[in-house]
């Protein structure tokens, strides 16, 4: 896996299918450290079983939000697109901020048990009190579905 590499955690892509989650639920862009390594097959994943950075600075506990579940997909054609309309998620440097970084995790904010979603490589230790930390997401979609 490559820095930037988004991965859908397999468990997500059923409960996606199940309808599992609303179009309501709110989903956030978490970081975490290395104390757990996220895998394409980590089993019933959710924000708990990773370990966050300390909140401090421009970075508050849970993330940051991307949107709602019916914001965040879009169908065109009989391809559902996940994150079209995502703009950038960014921390400006801060003296506060955390400087152990390896991983974001997307998560569902509003179930009961924070189901994730997909993470990204960032390739880290990123050292947010060094600098911005910016993840751009692809413009044409995080993943689809056809």
């Amino acid at each position: 896996m490559a820095r930037g590499d988004v991965t859908v955690f397999n468990e997500a892509k059923a409960k996606m299918l199940d309808g599992d989650w609303a179009s309501t639920d709110s989903f956030y862009c978490m970081l975490i450290t290395n104390a757990v390594t996220p895998t394409a097959a980590t089993a019933t994943p959710t924000k708990s079983d990773f370990t966050e950075v300390t909140a401090g600075g421009n970075y508050s506990a849970g993330g940051s939000s991307l949107g709602t579940l019916a914001n965040l997909v879009t169908e065109s054609g009989g391809t559902m697109t996940f994150g079209d309309i995502l703009t950038a998620t960014s921390w400006a440097q801060n003296a506060g901020n955390p400087t152990n970084a390896y991983y974001a995790i997307i998560y569902n904010y509003t179930d009961a048990a924070k189901d994730a979603l997909a993470f990204v490589d960032l390739n880290g230790p990123i050292d947010m009190t060094a600098g911005d930390l910016t993840i751009t997401w692809n413009a044409s979609g995080l993943f689809t579905i056809t």
